[in-house]
């Protein structure tokens, strides 16, 4: 079965840091964008950061200056480095290789993806 598989996700008291991991399974993401979505409670699923194959990273207003996205193609991985994390980040994230490809370049705009995975809860709660 071919799927991204996300891990990393806790409680992290406010200003605190987490590393959310996407590892893929059954294919390589070499030629995939992939970007990181959440979704909070009552609210809509959201593109929150994407890597380009080629290593460009882009990322929502909210989180610009605190998340960092990254990979590493021989280990199958794109990473999610969170710090200063704040209760609105709060959510259930996932990670999906964006059903646009040229989305990536803006994924605040990113509505689908493929390859989606259970997803990882994060809690930012004091």
């Amino acid at each position: 079965q071919l799927q991204l598989v996300e891990s990393g996700g806790g409680l992290v008291q406010p200003g605190g840091s987490l590393r959310l991991s996407c590892a893929a399974s059954g294919f390589t993401l070499d030629h995939f964008a992939i970007g990181w979505f959440r979704q909070a409670p009552g609210k809509e699923r959201e593109g929150v950061s994407c890597i380009t194959s080629g290593g460009r990273t882009n990322y929502i207003d909210s989180v610009k200056g605190r998340f960092t996205i990254s990979r590493d193609n021989a280990k199958n991985t794109v990473y999610l480095q969170m710090n200063s994390l704040k209760p609105d980040d709060t959510a259930l994230y996932y990670c999906a290789a964006p059903g646009i490809q040229a989305m990536c370049a803006h994924p605040g705009e990113m509505r689908t993806g493929n390859y989606w995975g259970q997803g990882t809860q994060v809690t930012v709660s004091s």
